[in-house]
């Protein structure tokens, strides 16, 4: 069989059965450090599709680092097929300064195609769809909640998109929502090109999740062995398919206060379930917060002090019986931890 030809990253060239971190320049700070994109390319010997996983977009989403750390430390990569290029960390300022934004305060998920003559953020945009997207044939895309909130792990992909549709149930978080595409986002441009993308949310802004990353590592596995990119043999796939979602809703505040919770992620609400009660601070005065429609709850605010509008409670509605639904997720959700558990050494903690 012939030798496969090199893969080329800017001017960079990664050989066939090897892996190397290729930085491709960005920006110049003004002290006159460089900035780059630093990309970890494995480049298999056997031919196969070219799969990108990013992380850290948005500078404080730091779940997706560790993600990423641990999928390039996988033994699971020694066979295999195809291109890996992982990308830990896109938003190098935002991550230094512990923000979600560029210094142009832009948001680099909404700067999409880009331009390599626009802003800081239009920059990055443009390097990262011509060296990236451009380069892969599917793309899996990292995210948390923002500081003070928390999502449950999830997949989010278009509607249009069958394939992506196919990788997010192979991925087998506990639910995948089907999510509308934002102007100038990452997902948008993706499905522009019609190169399948799924978007793994977990965890919360600035902190580390044991359940999140393990399940974000398990996912990502799981769709390359999907892909054929790793033995089938290697990587369990899920044996319940995760609950689906067409649409989710938040329940706003309807009123400021000091919140008391009673319901969190991954439960299964009712219309007129109680979510939590916000009282004045003098005690006077109590507004119970309820659910609207019936869903799971699949991200809220991890802050008691509340303003009258802020989002609280996130929650998807599913099709499943609350029996069905609850048993999926349980069942999902111990077997990731049963095969992370095999697959971590017992010391390495976050």
């Amino acid at each position: 069989m012939p030798k496969r030809e090199p893969f080329k990253l800017g001017t960079f060239e990664v050989e066939a059965g090897t892996r190397k971190t290729v930085d491709l320049p960005v920006s110049v700070l003004s002290d006159h450090t460089p900035v780059t994109l630093s990309v970890h390319v494995v480049h298999g010997r056997l031919p196969g599709p070219t799969v990108f996983v990013s992380a850290a977009v948005h500078g404080d989403e730091v779940i997706g680092v560790e993600i990423v750390r641990r999928l390039l430390n996988s033994k699971k990569l020694s066979g295999l097929r195809g291109t890996l290029l992982a990308i830990p960390i896109v938003n190098s300022f935002g991550f230094m300064n512990h923000s979600r934004y560029l210094p142009d305060r832009r948001d680099l998920n909404r700067s999409f195609p880009g331009s390599p003559q626009g802003s800081l953020a239009a920059r990055l945009a443009h390097i990262f769809l011509e060296e990236i997207i451009k380069k892969s044939d599917f793309g899996i895309d990292l995210h948390s909640a923002a500081v003070n909130r928390a999502n449950l792990p999830q997949a989010r992909v278009s509607h249009k998109s069958e394939k992506a549709k196919e990788l997010a149930q192979a991925f087998g978080a506990p639910v995948t929502l089907l999510s509308p595409l934002r102007e100038g986002s990452m997902r948008q441009i993706a499905d522009s090109l019609e190169t399948p993308m799924v978007l793994y949310e977990a965890g919360e802004g600035l902190r580390f999740d044991e359940h999140a990353a393990k399940m974000g590592v398990t996912g990502i596995l799981r769709v390359m062995s999907h892909l054929g990119m790793l033995s089938a043999k290697s990587v369990k796939q899920p044996r319940v398919k995760p609950l689906l979602s067409s649409s989710s809703y938040w329940e706003r505040a309807p009123a400021g206060g000091v919140m008391r919770t009673f319901k969190g992620n991954g439960e299964i609400v009712q219309e007129g379930t109680v979510l939590g009660i916000i009282s004045d601070p003098f005690g006077e005065k109590e507004v119970e917060l309820k659910a609207a429609y019936p869903g799971l709850i699949i991200g809220r605010t991890n802050l008691p002090v509340v303003n009258e509008g802020d989002g609280l409670f996130h929650i998807a509605k599913i099709k499943r019986s609350d029996e069905s639904a609850e048993a999926a997720l349980g069942h999902l959700q111990t077997q990731v931890e049963v095969e992370a558990e095999a697959m971590f050494d017992e010391d390495e903690i976050i």
